[in-house]
């Protein structure tokens, strides 16, 4: 009896996701995929386009996710912009850890695919978020490293539980970022005639 075509497709992505934490991305073929689902490489293509369209689906919840907080950062300044990067950006690593994990070391390659183009423009309005909006080389230096090591550390220590991981990587933003004074808006008095 054959399988259900969702039944094949969620086992695709599975072995998908499998193969990459094993193997990377790069070093994953279809037919790698396809041998561990014990299909073959056509049906992998019947439910994907390509390699590049599962790695689509396998990230979509968490890049859904971050386009919600890219919208929630919107209009934020100051200390606001980094509570909420910060919480937001910290609850995102540590929900999707498993997901960052299976990427380790290949995003800057996957960064430059069409499908995930929009999100080296997210991160960098993260980033800016991150530093406050501030130009000051420390608060932009400190942002993104801070951008950098989060999916890093829920990479390294996906073992560990949520409620441990979450607030040690809280801390470690309020440490790491100074808060940036609220600049209110200009006056008819601060402009210059």
């Amino acid at each position: 009896m054959a399988r259900a075509v969702s039944e094949t497709h969620g086992e695709i992505l599975a072995a998908a996701a499998r193969r990459f934490a094993v193997t990377g991305y790069r070093g994953t073929s279809l037919q790698d995929i396809a041998g561990e689902v014990g299909c073959s490489k056509a049906t992998v293509l019947y439910h994907f386009a390509n390699k590049e369209a599962l790695l689509a689906e396998l990230m979509a919840p968490a890049i859904a996710v971050l386009r919600a907080l890219d919208d929630r950062l919107t209009g934020l300044t100051g200390v606001a912009a980094q509570r909420t990067a910060a919480e937001g950006f910290v609850d995102l690593a540590v929900r999707f850890r498993r997901e960052i994990a299976l990427l380790r070391g290949e995003f800057p390659e996957l960064l430059a695919q069409p499908a995930f183009a929009h999100i080296q423009r997210i991160s960098e309005r993260l980033r800016d978020a991150f530093a406050g909006h501030s130009d000051r080389p420390a608060a932009q230096i400190s942002a993104l490293v801070l951008l950098a090591g989060i999916p890093e550390a829920c990479a390294e220590f996906v073992d560990v539980p949520d409620d441990e991981l979450r607030p040690a990587l809280l801390t470690l933003i309020r440490r790491a970022l100074e808060p940036v004074e609220e600049t209110p808006p200009p006056t008819t008095e601060d402009k210059e005639p």
